[in-house]
């Protein structure tokens, strides 16, 4: 009877506190979150493309890509997935593609990050920035305008620091292109 009244209880527990939270655990694909929300406040898995307005927590996408508008947290791609951010981004994106068209502060570590502002460090194969970047690492580097560049190409419109590479190009750099180093007037 006691094992029974302990197990009632812990059920009771857990279950109200599942309908007291948040959505703490969710399973998006095409045009379903299970549960239906769209709101996550502890773990998701996006499987093919998986929408949602905010992630607070670990993100999962698996073959596809899982979207927000904004998150807190961890995004992690598996087996081919992408993360897409639309607004907001505070943690660290770790994926094959890093989508990010707003604010991101952190990190995007990836094969490749297509991002707008980031406050942070973009470190991949690739990084494309259509705004501001803190800190550009990658086999070829190109934005709008950044603090620091280091990889084999590197361009920006506007340099704050240094560009360290084979081929580094800034407008406004000592020299507009030049091996090795290059930084402001």
């Amino acid at each position: 009877m006691k094992k029974r009244l302990v197990a009632v209880a812990f059920a009771a527990s857990v279950a109200s506190s599942f309908a007291c939270a948040q959505t703490p655990v969710m399973f998006s694909s095409i045009n379903l979150n299970a549960p239906h929300d769209n709101v996550v406040h502890g773990v998701r898995l996006a499987v093919l493309h998986g929408k949602v307005s905010e992630v607070k927590g670990v993100d999962f996408s698996l073959i596809g890509m899982s979207e927000s508008d904004r998150t807190t947290g961890a995004n992690f791609s598996i087996a081919f997935g992408a993360n897409k951010i639309n607004k907001e981004m505070t943690g660290v994106s770790l994926g094959w593609f890093n989508w990010n068209t707003g604010k991101a502060t952190g990190a995007n570590l990836g094969l490749a990050n297509i991002t707008h502002d980031v406050n942070g460090l973009n470190w991949s194969a690739v990084n494309y920035s259509t705004g501001t970047t803190v800190a550009d690492v990658g086999l070829v580097s190109l934005s709008n305008k950044s603090t620091v560049q280091v990889g084999i190409f590197n361009k920006t419109k506007h340099i704050d620091a240094v560009q360290v590479g084979l081929v580094n190009c800034a407008d406004n750099g000592f020299f507009k292109c030049f091996p090795i180093v290059n930084f402001p007037k």
